[in-house]
């Protein structure tokens, strides 16, 4: 099933994709997609609601993002081996773990702002796994009994931030409207794979990557496996898994660099696609 939120900033609502292409609204039996909702057994009592029974929402709605409140943004580093050779970077012996602030969470169309001093803002486009049920010392071979779904996220960067200015990348990676992520939550069920998934993102037309999942170095059992030895992972909690080689750090002879101005179209098979506009950061807008 392909559940979503959508609605106003602050105002969001549960919804689900039917087969045809409509956004129905799930409010009258869950208040949100969210913490202890992302449940396995949740979802799939909501999926078992006939989908003709609840009511279409305009199409013209603003998408939010997949999943609310948002508890921790793990992200994983050079997960690629295609993009640890791009960087001209050895493979890790171990997950390259950081994180991204939840603030940085915003819907898979909203404009994503290019901040204050940016130098080299970047993207990349990602599979994001995210977590339904309370995980902790998991077993490699449960791992997935702990995974709600998947997701399409944007891991945008600011590679001055994140690379130039010592310290940890989090910096980098955590300016708000940098984790666009959805249009939809799809349920494990639909994704019997995700090791075997074509990604791709575009810039004003040209594409900048184009791969797939399978060449990811640590799987999805592995890094919730993983994580869990070190953290409790929780209910909404999202892991980012990495990215293929195409970001513009990685562009000969010269890296490339979003502007204002600019369009980001990505996706992930099966997952969806998002479409932002970069904006410039206004003074104004601070309150």
């Amino acid at each position: 099933m392909k559940f979503l939120r959508y609605g106003p900033l602050g105002a969001e609502k549960p919804g689900l994709f039917d087969t045809c292409d409509k956004i129905r609204d799930l409010s009258a039996h869950v208040d949100d997609l969210a913490g202890v909702n992302l449940a396995p057994a949740k979802l799939a009592e909501l999926a078992a609601i006939d989908p003709e029974s609840l009511p279409v929402v305009d199409k013209g709605v603003r998408i939010a993002p997949c999943v609310g409140h948002v508890g921790k943004f793990i992200c994983i580093g050079l997960n690629y081996s295609d993009h640890a050779a791009e960087a001209g970077m050895e493979l890790p012996e171990f997950p390259l773990v950081f994180f991204k602030a939840t603030s940085a969470v915003c819907g898979p169309n909203d404009d994503v702002e290019i901040p204050r001093n940016a130098e080299k803002t970047d993207w990349e486009v990602e599979l994001g796994v995210v977590i339904g049920k309370r995980a902790k010392y998991v077993d490699l071979e449960n791992a997935l009994d702990y995974v709600a779904g998947y997701c399409v996220v944007n891991d945008l960067s600011e590679r001055a931030f994140q690379l130039e200015q010592g310290g940890q990348w989090v910096k980098g990676k955590s300016h708000d409207t940098f984790g666009p992520i959805g249009p939809w939550l799809v349920t494990t069920d639909e994704v019997p794979d995700p090791h075997n998934l074509k990604l791709w993102l575009e810039v004003d037309g040209h594409r900048y990557q184009d791969g797939n999942t399978n060449k990811m170095v640590f799987t999805v059992p592995k890094l919730v496996s993983y994580l869990s030895q070190f953290m409790t992972l929780e209910p909404g909690d999202i892991i980012t898994t990495g990215t293929p080689p195409g970001v513009g750090l990685g562009q000969k002879p010269d890296p490339v660099f979003l502007a204002e101005g600019q369009q980001m179209r990505l996706g992930v098979e099966g997952l969806g696609e998002q479409c932002q506009q970069t904006v410039a950061y206004r003074e104004e807008e601070v309150k």
